[in-house]
């Protein structure tokens, strides 16, 4: 999928310029109290700049090269990286690990295991945390997802309807929280 950065970006400061909450997920992220965060997926970096507008060290990964090229211009100054998550080696790890806009439904069909692995080697040991939220109806369940938490050696922590916690109680969207044992 060809994106346009700019254009992406454009929608969501529309929505800013009008009042709406565009910072949901940076604002759930920041409740878990992290130093460290790695933006998975992070497109035009519109959640790794509000983290680090408040002080969290942050780093950025994308494939599209137009999303980072605007989440480039928008904070020069933060790490920003072209990478594929699948096979995601920073030689790190981050106290939180976030996965925003629907990113694991953007990985090549029956790589979801994969990609989940590939982020989740970057969650720091002993209570390092992922978390991801995504549609539930485009194939991609969350006992799928689960699954490939545990196998990764991450467990369930917390599991919402919206990235501003409204209790999940099925539907057709989740934002889930796993913890490393």
């Amino acid at each position: 999928m060809m994106w346009n950065g700019d254009a992406y970006q454009a929608r969501f400061d529309a929505i800013a310029a009008e009042g709406g909450d565009v910072h949901g997920e940076a604002e759930l992220v920041r409740s878990l109290g992290p130093r460290s965060v790695l933006d998975a997926g992070c497109g035009t970096g519109r959640v790794a700049i509000e983290l680090a507008r408040h002080g969290i060290e942050v780093v950025g990964v994308d494939l599209d090269a137009s999303m980072l090229a605007t989440a480039r211009g928008l904070a020069p100054g933060l790490d920003w990286h072209r990478s594929d998550l699948v096979g995601l080696d920073l030689g790190r790890t981050f106290d939180v690990v976030v996965m925003a806009g629907n990113v694991p439904l953007f990985t090549a069909p029956g790589t979801e295991a994969a990609l989940v692995a590939g982020v989740a080697r970057h969650v720091r040991p002993e209570g390092g945390r992922l978390v991801a939220g995504f549609s539930l109806d485009r194939g991609y369940t969350l006992e799928a997802y689960d699954g490939h938490c545990a196998a990764a050696g991450l467990v369930p922590e917390a599991r919402y309807a919206t990235w501003s916690r409204e209790q999940y109680d099925g539907g057709a969207y989740a934002v889930s929280v796993h913890r490393r044992s």
